[in-house]
């Protein structure tokens, strides 16, 4: 039985010879090129062709899709926040997959070095097979599977005397673990080359929602190019973040009238809560449902438990904790993928959009009743100020190195989106406000 033997040895061996081999090979000289490889490009070129053409008729449809939702804001949101939830929902799903790949091929490798550490006993079973075996061994083995196949004939036929048995059958076990764990990697790799693909089909729906949202907005807002760079140039004139929402609502038009309602949705809110019994049972995910709303839901202070962290990430610092620059966090630093989508934490209004000192682009939010959320680190934002927005709507998009000054400052290798809360004017803990689990998560 020389070809198990000679296959074992190279399957056990993390760096085989015949790999290095081919690294190393020298390579051939050119020759000229074949019918058949001219056939073969041809039929290359053919494929490329008819996915450009896929690609292109897919890209026709969306176009078709939302040029059909017109003027309904509803319709709008209800695409925006649902693709939205489905772009973090894969986006967890690609995370979850690579981090049980990691471990898996972790365990093939312990797997390999194993075999490989116990060569010797292996070359003896299998010579001791090859010398008792009944049936001619297959000239070449070239598959785990066969070296585990004709291990378990062997047995099966009684070629194995019984002081082998034993080592023969942790053998087979370890062979058979392999190859169970190459079929999960091959699966698990195959899923995520899946999601993959979705995720990028999901994030084209999803630029293209953006466009569409922000030049119906641009169409109500006919000064909103002035508008977004007199706040630049408003935002270079203060040194704090207080500062600069209170220069923003008094100064800007957008912002001060953003103010304006936030101010007036929560007179509405606190007047409903005086005047209806049942506004605990309306304050749930379910007050969330209705898309056409231009005002919150809800009252900030009555979401508690209710709000989703706005992207995928860990948690790298929170509340109370040191910044990294000698002074302590007033908020939370998430760390994210590159290019990971931002969505709202809640409903608000925009009062600012745009870079601000050591926070890189800063969005800020009016969500009434004194509170502001403020979310910062991000490469782009995609809404303006004196939008209204919704939970879970998307609002920016991570870049792939961090944005803020305090993080760049400890050498975060990721992104970091960092999101803070403020009650009149002050910062406080975002801990109460978030969902306890994703399934309890608003997705607006």
């Amino acid at each position: 039985m020389r070809a198990p033997l000679l296959y074992l040895l190279l399957i056990t061996s993390v760096a085989g010879a015949s790999f290095a081999q081919a690294q190393t090979a020298t390579p051939p000289q050119t020759a000229a090129v074949s019918p058949d490889a001219i056939k073969q490009r041809e039929q290359e070129l053919e494929a490329a062709r008819a996915r450009q053409k896929s690609a292109e008729e897919a890209q026709a449809k969306l176009k078709a899709e939302i040029t059909a939702l017109g003027q309904d804001r509803t319709q709008l949101n209800q695409q925006l926040i649902e693709t939205a939830a489905n772009v973090r929902t894969v986006e967890s799903k690609i995370d979850e997959a690579e981090a049980r790949l990691r471990a898996l091929n972790g365990r093939e490798q312990q797997m390999r070095a194993s075999l490989d550490s116990r060569r010797a006993d292996i070359v003896e079973v299998l010579a001791a097979l090859q010398r008792a075996g009944r049936r001619t061994p297959p000239a070449l083995l070239v598959r785990p599977e066969d070296a585990l196949q004709s291990l378990r004939t062997a047995m099966l036929l009684g070629a194995v005397v019984p002081e082998l048995r034993g080592r023969a059958e942790k053998i087979a076990g370890e062979l058979g673990e392999l190859v169970a764990l190459r079929k999960t990697i091959a699966i698990e790799r195959d899923q995520l080359a899946s999601d993959r693909d979705k995720v990028r089909n999901d994030q084209t729906r999803l630029t293209a929602l953006v466009d569409e949202r922000q030049r119906q907005q641009a169409a109500r807002e006919k000064d909103l190019d002035a508008e977004n760079s007199r706040a630049i140039a408003l935002s270079k004139q203060v040194g704090d973040l207080q500062g600069l929402i209170a220069k923003m609502e008094q100064d800007l038009q957008s912002a001060a009238k953003a103010a304006e309602k936030a101010a007036e949705a929560a007179k509405q809110a606190e007047a409903k809560a005086a005047a209806s019994a049942n506004t605990s049972a309306k304050s749930g995910p379910g007050a969330f449902k209705d898309k056409s709303r231009t005002t919150p839901a809800i009252a900030f202070a009555s979401a508690k438990g209710l709000l989703p962290l706005p992207v995928n990430g860990n948690k790298i610092r929170d509340f109370g904790g040191s910044d990294g620059v000698s002074g302590v966090q007033k908020g939370i630093s998430l760390a994210t993928k590159p290019g990971s989508q931002v969505t709202t934490p809640c409903d608000g209004w925009v009062v600012y959009a745009g870079p601000f000192r050591s926070y890189g682009q800063l969005l800020i939010l009016n969500a009434g009743g004194g509170y502001h959320v403020l979310i910062a680190g991000m490469e782009r934002i995609s809404v303006n100020i004196g939008q209204f927005v919704l939970t879970g709507e998307p609002v920016a998009t991570m870049g792939s190195t961090s944005q803020v000054a305090s993080i760049l400052a400890t050498n975060a290798s990721q992104p970091v989106l960092y999101v803070e809360f403020r009650k009149d004017g002050t910062p406080i803990d975002p801990g109460p406000w978030w969902a306890a689990n994703e399934g309890e998560k608003v997705r607006g």
